[in-house]
């Protein structure tokens, strides 16, 4: 089956593919990622991914067919809800840079696939020019943030290197040589700030020894040959959680 935009995230592409996305769901919780890629767990539908998502369609041309498909971002009287005309500014801002707006044009939702360490992989690049690849990120800001009790760059707390790494390796093997990975971020604050972020050779090389190690385990987890570790603290452990006396706390 050949991948498009109508089946790219069917349930049968997903269980065949690993994406980046998935691929950072396996990182933070295997069960979880799991269940996901079974169709036992559902993601729930969150504002701010509503957010990013209407931005992407906006300029991906695709944004009458996002509306309706996603009639809650309208009030009842019809009208965008706040968090959605705040996207509307976001876009409004974008098409006054020249560079950022060149920056996210080129061809958009370009499919590709490709091997890392004997398995499939599969992305959908926001912005594809001859020269770079460009993914469109809809951010609250772009500060460090607390992870795992330490700061860190937006872009790693967020596995964004992860990205930039499955997307600069799978694109390589269609085109045939390196191309470089840019984030062009844009801000929720009140007035959007805008940057682009190249990922250096050293920051795209350590993500992706992470991934070259770690994909052949994800992958036997999807087969069902091992047996995915539970990170207890996610909203699937959490719905799924079957307390044992051993679970009983002292106090």
């Amino acid at each position: 089956m050949s991948l498009r935009e109508t089946n790219y995230f069917s349930r049968r592409n997903e269980s065949t593919y690993m994406g980046s996305t998935q691929f950072k769901d396996f990182m933070q919780c295997e069960a979880g990622a799991l269940a996901q890629v079974r169709g036992e767990w559902i993601r729930p539908k969150t504002t701010a991914l509503l957010v990013g998502s209407y931005i992407d369609a906006y300029f991906g041309k695709g944004l009458d067919k996002f509306k309706l498909e996603n009639p809650e971002i309208f009030t009842k009287a019809g009208e965008l809800k706040s968090e959605f005309k705040q996207a509307e500014s976001i876009i409004q801002r974008i098409e006054r840079d020249k560079l950022f707006s060149a920056e996210i044009g080129g061809w958009h939702q370009v499919i590709k696939t490709g091997v890392i360490n004997g398995v499939k992989f599969k992305i959908k690049i926001d912005s594809l020019h001859r020269d770079r690849t460009v993914d469109l990120k809809i951010m609250r800001d772009c500060a460090d943030m607390w992870q795992d009790g330490e700061q860190k760059p937006f872009w790693r707390a967020w596995g964004f290197d992860i990205q930039a790494a499955i997307y600069r390796e799978i694109r390589s093997q269609s085109d045939g040589e390196v191309k470089p990975f840019r984030l062009a971020v844009a801000t929720k604050e009140a007035e959007p700030n805008l940057q682009i972020f190249e990922f250096t050779d050293e920051t795209i090389a350590e993500a992706y020894d992470l991934v070259y190690n770690l994909a052949p385990r994800f992958d036997a987890i999807k087969r069902g040959e091992i047996e995915p570790h539970r990170c207890g603290v996610c909203d699937y452990c959490k719905a799924t959680k079957k307390l044992t006396e051993k679970d009983i706390i002292l106090i």
